[in-house]
């Protein structure tokens, strides 16, 4: 009877279970387990349900090749778009150094993409800059010195890597083989004729083996799972014979299914929903390879609260990655406003040296912007980066084609600025002052509004027109300090004048302290002009003075009368006096108009006083007002008189 039905539920290898469905045989009946391990073979179109399960048995059928799974999921994952090439370097340095080779494959992934869309982007703007300069692009070459390393360390990462799988490759066989192995031991011990409790001793020794058997090849995994998971379950039917054995089995399987649903009910209150969903493969690896059936009426029971428990994680999960994607959405955002913001500054009018520079200081911080604004969805990432790129190089040729064309406009200046050089060291030596100054003064000027030469030039022009100028004017003031003699001697005899006069306290007699300043005035004149660069010190005198006559006890039109008349004499001394003088005329002119001006607005709001007492405080007011600006008028027309006497003075002298 069992050879029978043994021959029917398995294929001609003897190893993957055949569904009879003309068999009523309760051994063949599905259980939950078994139903859960058929929608395996659906689509993702089936029930959430099923998703969820598949996604489970799928990732730890990946996994189940992987032996250090769990470190690789502890490895953090940086932000490696944000980071540069010497970064991305010394990040793929550290992982080989510090970690397994299986467990890095995904880190070493994004090191690899991110590094070369970098070293592409820096080739394509080097090129670029290379052929705006002439160059040609079958010449063109630049060397990044982080992509030796790089590739030395991808080099090794790659042979690490080949060496560990084709090991891994030889392990997963051989526990393949062990695990088949074990299958047909199991399938042999239905029909073994031999004490039943020996038997079911034989058949929990299996069990060791089969969890202690190691991984096996992806693709092997689920049909040698079920293939076990089969001859289990009809080992369990045959134990029909010992219900005692069976049910003392079921009980603890029972019992240890409850604890792995508590822990997974105790998942769903987890925080860090990835740790949530890697333990939670962790238990249902358990559920499947290490925990056999329960009892037929409590497995429907049992498997729907533990689906239940992972359906809540799994909800959770797909939660999480729901708002990952919409932060990716927001740096999708972020980074084509970036891209609008570089294709905005690449189409800019920039017509010199400063606004490109201040333009390249805001495309690099736009570019460290972009790489710091985070991930991208996976489907828009490419055609993102190459948005960026199109922008970034539609800048750097237009800023290129700026500096070629600048380039030759640079090459003009220094051909300009070498003439000034020549007429400047022609006439380093001339004697003729008068003719020579104003020409080395124009080709100063001239100097300033040339604009830029190029930088390899730029130091040496400058210093031989420097030079050349320097030598002309050192000896036009030797020859001026010579003539200047006497000048620099009244400079001396004042700077001891002013010493005496810081001294000078007033005695408390008008007469005579009006006397002893006026005396200072006239002895400080007849000391005589001083160099040009050094009449500040007639200030320092003005100040003094000035301050003499506020402490007199005198008429204040007097005291500013003489004062003022000691402003003239200074202004006349002036190198440009004429100018000076006629400056201050037209100051005194514009004076008194005003002061007229206020007293005829004045004389005028008199006129709406009608029938007013002249008590009246706001008369008063204007009268006094008026009186004020009709003494101010007075000064101003004497200090007039007093200018035009000294211009007079002046023309009598040159007749």
């Amino acid at each position: 009877m069992l050879e029978e039905k043994d021959d029917n539920l398995l294929n001609a290898d003897g190893q993957e279970p055949i569904r009879n469905e003309e068999s009523t045989n309760e051994s063949t009946e599905k259980t939950p387990e078994t139903k859960e391990e058929e929608t395996q073979e659906t689509t993702l179109d089936s029930s959430s349900d099923d998703e969820v399960h598949k996604e489970i048995d799928d990732s730890n059928a990946e996994d189940a090749e992987d032996e250090d799974n769990h470190q690789r999921h502890s490895i953090p994952m940086p932000d490696y778009h944000a980071m540069n090439m010497a970064s991305l370097v010394s990040e793929l340095d550290t992982l080989l150094k510090n970690h397994k080779v299986q467990a890095i494959k995904e880190h070493v992934d994004h090191i690899k993409s991110e590094f070369d869309q970098k070293y592409s982007q820096l080739l394509e703007e080097k090129k670029d800059d290379f052929i705006s300069k002439g160059g040609n692009e079958i010449d063109f070459s630049y060397h990044v010195p982080e992509k030796a390393t790089f590739n030395t360390l991808y080099n090794e990462y790659r042979d690490r890597r080949n060496s560990y799988y084709k090991n891994i490759e030889l392990t997963l066989k051989g526990n393949l083989e062990k695990r088949l192995a074990i299958i047909e031991e199991l399938k042999g011990l239905i029909n073994v004729e031999e004490n039943i409790n020996t038997t079911y001793k034989h058949f929990k020794d299996l069990q060791d083996q089969w969890r202690n058997a190691g991984p096996i090849p992806r693709a092997n995994y689920t049909d040698v799972w079920r293939n076990y998971h089969f001859h289990t379950e009809m080992f369990y039917d045959f134990l029909d014979l010992n219900r005692d054995l069976r049910d003392l089995d079921f009980k603890h399987n029972l019992e240890e299914k409850l604890k792995l649903i508590e822990k997974a009910e105790e998942l769903a209150q987890e925080q860090d929903i990835n740790k949530a969903f890697r333990e939670l493969q962790i238990l249902h690896k358990v559920w499947k390879e290490d925990i056999g059936p329960v009892e037929r009426e409590q497995r429907e029971e049992i498997w729907e609260r533990f689906s239940n428990a992972t359906k809540t994680i799994h909800d959770r999960r797909q939660d999480y990655y729901k708002n990952i994607e919409k932060a990716y959405e927001k740096n999708l955002e972020r980074k084509q406003e970036i891209i609008s913001s570089i294709e905005s500054l690449a189409q800019t009018k920039v017509t010199s040296h400063n606004q490109w520079q201040k333009l390249i200081k805001e495309i690099e911080q736009l570019r460290e912007d972009f790489f710091s604004a985070g991930k991208v969805p996976a489907k828009v990432n490419e055609d993102t980066w190459a948005a960026f790129k199109d922008a970034v190089r539609t800048f750097n040729r237009n800023k290129n084609a700026f500096y070629k064309n600048l380039k030759k406009e640079q090459q003009d200046n220094l051909n300009k600025k070498l003439e000034l050089v020549a007429i400047a060291e022609a006439n380093k030596d001339n004697d003729d002052f008068e003719a020579t100054t104003p020409l080395m003064k124009k080709i100063q000027e001239d100097w300033k509004h040339i604009g830029h030469v190029p930088r390899k030039h730029s130091d040496k022009v400058w210093k031989d027109f420097k030079a050349a100028c320097n030598h002309y004017f050192n000896k036009l003031h030797s020859e001026r300090n010579a003539a200047q003699k006497v000048e620099f001697e009244a400079l001396d005899k004042k700077k001891a004048f002013l010493d005496d006069l810081k001294d000078y306290q007033l005695s408390g007699d008008n007469e005579k302290d009006l006397a002893d300043i006026k005396k200072y005035i006239s002895d400080w004149k007849a000391i005589g002009k001083v160099p040009f660069n050094k009449r500040n010190i007639e200030s320092k005198f003005n100040k003094i003075i000035d301050a003499l006559f506020k402490k007199l006890d005198m008429d204040k039109q007097q005291a500013e009368l003489i004062k003022y008349g000691n402003r003239l004499d200074h202004l006349a001394n002036e190198e440009n006096s004429e100018r000076q003088l006629q400056s201050e005329h037209i100051f005194i002119r514009r004076k008194i108009d005003e002061v007229k001006a206020e007293i005829r607005q004045l004389e005028n709001n008199m006129q709406f006083f009608t029938n007013v007492d002249e008590s009246n405080p706001l008369v008063r007011e204007v009268i006094k007002n008026i009186d004020k600006h009709k003494e101010s008028l007075e000064l101003w027309k004497e200090k007039l008189k007093r200018i035009n006497s000294l211009a007079e003075d002046d023309d009598s002298e040159e007749e």
